[in-house]
């Protein structure tokens, strides 16, 4: 294989071991009537009811997992996936809607799930499946606004630049079930949530906007957060004033570490990052290359993320000693969205990623989304290497015209490079894969 299939080959495999069904059987078992969550043990003789709820583009996968452990046990359920994340369910109800902008079925979605756990009572028991993508999937209005405001919230946040933690701290402040609320809705019953993380350092408030989380941060973060974009006097109206009413101690706050309805909660990370990029590392090695992982933390602007990496692949090329190397890297890097061309942060990463490595071959770069989604489009990501740049310029393709335009899709869909894997049912960031030969 070149060096370009072998990447996607660590790619894939790398998404394969972070699968929810893998996951959460390490998590979960059943034995005759003591359901073992962890650490946590649960005698179901003593549970009336087990409610499951969900959010997020690989809860559908979860949730076919836990229906596979507790069956006709499951007394009702309801998660909220991406549309075609479905799969199929037996004993839990699936909504699919929209992301990364919320829409009606979000909301729908987001009814059902409230007046389940509403339902439960201090002898039930309520799991709760997160992955990332439940931000925008768990999606309810503030009172006074409509959805068509929290759309253009969302659409403002995710071209302004804001980081994932500063999105979600905006999006908190404007719900109600998010910021650990959802524990709330479910006191006095214990609740169990088994999340896979898609965000940096794994902070259980930020996933999926931490719905049975603690959250830190507050309506005054909010409103400094929207100050720091300069989008205040493009939001809705009603919105800020949602927020403003918040800081006026006029609305009620998200949930924090010291309320006690939390004592009635365990939040249990099943699967980051780290663990991808560690079996990537291993695929990798069986494919003959000295790997390494660089860091599981990448964020930033994709030019600066870009650039990053093309130092340490050309620093490491200069010393390798004819060997072959694999340096890997995760995380996620965010974009300032310009034009009106398609693609998603990865496909626009491994561009910028090409165009640095025009004069330098010997090295290939994937970046890739470890969901089967980047962006709005139908592609994963992208890998580049010298050849791209060249291939390029023989279309007549102007590669910083797509830069500019923010049209990464369709500079790879005629010049080559697009990874299409579909949805892959995980989501655990952004993966990246350097190879020098």
């Amino acid at each position: 294989m070149d060096n370009r299939q072998n990447a996607i080959e660590i790619f894939l495999t790398a998404v394969e071991s972070v699968k929810p069904g893998n996951l959460i059987k390490r998590y979960v078992t059943l034995n005759n009537n003591i359901l073992q969550i962890e650490k946590i043990a649960f005698d179901l003789t003593s549970v009336k009811n087990i409610y499951v709820v969900g959010a997020g583009k690989a809860s559908a996968a979860m949730a076919q997992t836990i229906e596979s452990i507790l069956g006709s046990r499951i007394s009702a359920g309801h998660i909220i996936t991406k549309y075609d994340h479905s799969v199929p369910l037996k004993f839990i109800e699936t909504t699919e809607a929209g992301h990364p902008v919320p829409d009606d079925n979000g909301i729908k979605g987001t009814k059902q799930i409230v007046s389940i756990v509403k339902k439960a009572e201090k002898d039930d028991l309520v799991i709760c499946l997160i992955s990332g993508g439940g931000s925008s999937l768990l999606a309810d209005v503030p009172e006074g606004c409509t959805l068509e405001d929290l759309k253009k919230v969302n659409s403002l946040l995710l071209k302004s630049g804001a980081n994932i933690t500063e999105m979600n701290c905006i999006r908190k402040h404007l719900s109600n079930v998010k910021g650990g609320q959802l524990s709330r809705a479910a006191s006095p019953a214990r609740v169990v949530s088994l999340i896979l993380s898609d965000v940096i350092g794994d902070p259980l408030d930020v996933i999926a906007s931490g719905p049975t989380a603690p959250d830190p941060s507050t309506f005054e973060e909010a409103i400094s957060i929207i100050r720091k974009y300069n989008i205040e006097n493009e939001l809705p109206e009603q919105i800020y004033r949602v927020i403003q009413e918040g800081v006026e101690k006029k609305r009620q706050e998200t949930l924090k570490d010291s309320d006690e309805i939390l004592r009635l909660t365990n939040n249990l990370i099943i699967g980051t990052n780290l663990l991808a990029l560690q079996t990537a590392k291993e695929r990798a090695e069986s494919l003959g290359y000295e790997s390494q992982i660089v860091t599981n933390k990448l964020e930033g602007d994709v030019s600066d993320v870009a650039n990053y990496i093309f130092e340490v692949a050309k620093g490491v090329k200069e010393k390798m000693n004819n060997k072959k190397i694999c340096l890997l890297f995760a995380g996620e890097p965010t974009v300032k969205v310009k034009g009106n061309g398609l693609g998603g942060r990865n496909q626009h990463l491994a561009l910028i990623a090409a165009r640095l490595l025009k004069d330098s071959p010997g090295i290939t770069f994937l970046s890739g989304g470890t969901d089967g989604t980047d962006g709005p489009t139908d592609a994963t990501g992208a890998v580049v290497d010298s050849f791209t740049s060249e291939n390029s310029s023989n279309l007549h393709l102007d590669m910083e015209q797509h830069i500019n335009n923010c049209d990464s899709y369709n500079f790879f869909k005629q010049a080559g490079g697009l990874i299409i894997t579909g949805p892959t049912q995980t989501n655990v960031m952004d993966l990246m894969v350097a190879l020098i030969d």
